[in-house]
């Protein structure tokens, strides 16, 4: 990932603890985070590089799979950027119609055109017909959403 550097000093111990090739495994999440992964993003998000970028904290509880975390962050972020993160979590907990509402809201964001082939409502459609079945391609392209959106959040902190 291409985060500024101490951002990325900040949430290393998380990427190596839970490494993105393992993390949101599930495209309709079932289980959080274990106890020592939760401490592990409470520590985290605590730093002064993180704890005033509630986006990127909203972020890194979805990585680990905590969505009620991460919606009380994002619901309180009242920008496109937080509504991003809103449909995400909505989308990974199973309520496709609140999602496709909160990716409405988001319109078109920057982070967007840094995934080829992205398209959120096609997305969101695909993932509620196939999340049964968690196909690799759609793991892969959550992945690769949650990469664009972290590293714009990173790169645009403090702005």
């Amino acid at each position: 990932m291409k985060l500024p550097k101490a951002i990325a000093e900040r949430v290393q111990l998380v990427l190596d603890a839970l490494p993105l090739q393992q993390a949101m495994a599930q495209l309709v999440v079932k289980h959080g985070a274990s106890r020592e992964l939760k401490t592990l993003v409470e520590s985290t998000i605590a730093s002064p590089e993180l704890s005033s970028n509630e986006a990127l904290c909203a972020g890194l509880w979805l990585y680990v799979d905590e969505l009620d975390r991460s919606h009380v962050i994002s619901q309180g972020i009242e920008d496109a950027t937080g509504s991003y993160w809103h449909g995400i979590m909505h989308r990974r907990e199973g309520d496709f119609s609140n999602s496709h509402y909160w990716f409405h809201r988001v319109g078109n964001h920057p982070a967007m055109k840094k995934i080829d082939g992205y398209d959120a409502h096609r997305f969101i459609d695909e993932v509620e017909g196939q999340h049964v079945n968690s196909p690799a391609a759609l793991i892969d392209l959550q992945r690769r959403e949650w990469v664009a959106l972290f590293e714009w959040c990173a790169e645009h902190s403090g702005k």
